[in-house]
């Protein structure tokens, strides 16, 4: 199943707009596991175990397994997610970005190596940075626009000559000529909901990756209002994917921390769904 009809069914499914991001840092790991990088798979297969009802899609972030020396441990992870979730897309949360040769590596990674639905890419070498993860038919692309930290504004804000903010340009292209596989989304920041309102009045059916709420600040209703688009049947015609990671995996420090990490994602899931109502 492509990315874009895998997401739009477990938004159904799970009657859920919630990402989950997976983010393992061992000094926050509970009990006897803490400090314990050897312990990475075990931590992210309880929280996966314990929201994969609730959720519309995961996102381990790549540099989290990578610094604990830990990617055997997150190929671990893709496959149990696709055993005991198979209904449920990952998106690796990669943020790669380069040409040629290199990102034809880079898209083997996500793809073939880790078997990832989904792959965040950073847009600002063009599209030939972009074309070789095309190749694999039905993956999603999901393309940084506007970006919930305050220093995205250093350069997404910027504008071109024609006084169009770069952020803007950035979904005008995925929305438009680099869109080959109708598979590109784009992230946009909670903290920012007004970008959001422009971004999905620019590409109004592009999956939007939102990350910013819970640790970062972002408001979850202001969130759904500028973002979520439906049909008259009830279905998304703009899906977004709204990220929660710290809020959730770091729910509790004691031994019922994926029941906590479970009733986090549930009152999130639930703060969403009453915000698109």
């Amino acid at each position: 199943m492509k990315f874009t009809a895998a997401l739009a069914a477990a938004e159904r499914r799970h009657d859920s707009m919630l990402c989950v991001g997976l983010d393992p840092e061992p000094s926050k790991f509970p009990g006897a596991w803490k400090g314990d990088a050897g312990r990475t798979f075990d931590f992210c297969a309880r929280i996966v175990d314990a929201t994969k009802d609730l959720v519309s899609a995961f996102k381990p972030q790549i540099a989290y397994f990578a610094a604990q020396r830990a990617e055997d441990q997150l190929e671990r992870l893709m496959a149990h997610i696709r055993r005991v979730a198979p209904d449920v897309p990952v998106i690796l949360d990669a943020k790669r970005g380069d040409i040629g040769s290199t990102a034809e590596q880079y898209a083997r990674e996500a793809f073939e190596r880790y078997q990832a639905d989904a792959v965040t890419l950073s847009p600002f070498m063009g599209f030939d940075s972009i074309e070789p993860y095309l190749r694999y038919d039905g993956k999603g692309l999901i393309l940084l626009c506007r970006t919930s930290n305050p220093g995205g504004s250093d350069l997404q804000a910027q504008r071109l000559a024609d006084g169009t903010p770069l952020y803007e340009h950035i979904a005008r292209l995925a929305a438009g000529p680099w869109n080959r596989t109708g598979q590109l989304g784009l992230v946009v920041g909670a903290t920012y909901p007004a970008e959001i309102e422009r971004v999905r009045a620019i590409a109004p059916t592009l999956p939007l990756l939102i990350p910013g709420i819970g640790a970062q600040g972002g408001d979850a209703a202001a969130t759904v209002k500028a973002g979520l688009r439906r049909d008259a049947a009830g279905a998304s015609t703009g899906p977004i994917i709204v990220n929660s990671s710290r809020a959730i995996l770091y729910a509790s420090s004691g031994e019922d921390f994926a029941s906590a990490a479970r009733a986090a994602a549930d009152e999130t899931r639930r703060t969403l769904a009453a915000a698109a109502r």
